[in-house]
């Protein structure tokens, strides 16, 4: 029996690849936002890090969580993204378990509901060479 690989959907815009099941996370609520993770060029060849991201779409309601391995971006030129409502709030964590000790760093996005549709947020990501502190920014 042979296996096919499993269908990647791209965002038309960007053409990047979309992390599995993150389009239309709230039933009935469009998607507005095209949240870009940027992964810095330096870090692509990285085997261990990855990012944890979480969508909130009420602060008692964690809607959606996956684990992005950074190596997912070798085989993705363009990147990574996800899809958004205008509502709630999306976490993005950065894992690097390999120093000791481990490196983690947490960034967290409202998002407000005015936010008109097709809006595009980058989010860079850098890991350090050496000890020191992990990078996310918007």
């Amino acid at each position: 029996m042979t296996q096919s690989a499993p269908t990647v959907y791209r965002s038309q815009g960007s053409d990047r690849a979309v992390v599995p099941g993150w389009t239309n996370i709230v039933s009935g609520v469009p998607d507005a936002i095209e949240l870009q993770l940027d992964l810095s060029t330096a870090d692509r060849a990285r085997e261990q890090a990855l990012l944890l991201i979480e969508y909130w779409a009420t602060p008692q309601d964690l809607s959606l969580q996956s684990l992005l391995p950074v190596r997912a971006f070798a085989g993705e030129p363009n990147g990574w993204c996800v899809f958004l409502p205008a509502q709630g709030r999306v976490l993005i964590r950065a894992i690097d378990p390999q120093p000791n000790p481990p490196l983690l760093a947490a960034h967290a996005i409202n998002l407000d509901p005015e936010t008109p549709t097709g809006t595009l947020v980058h989010v860079q990501v850098a890991f350090p060479a050496a000890a020191g502190n992990l990078n996310l920014q918007k």
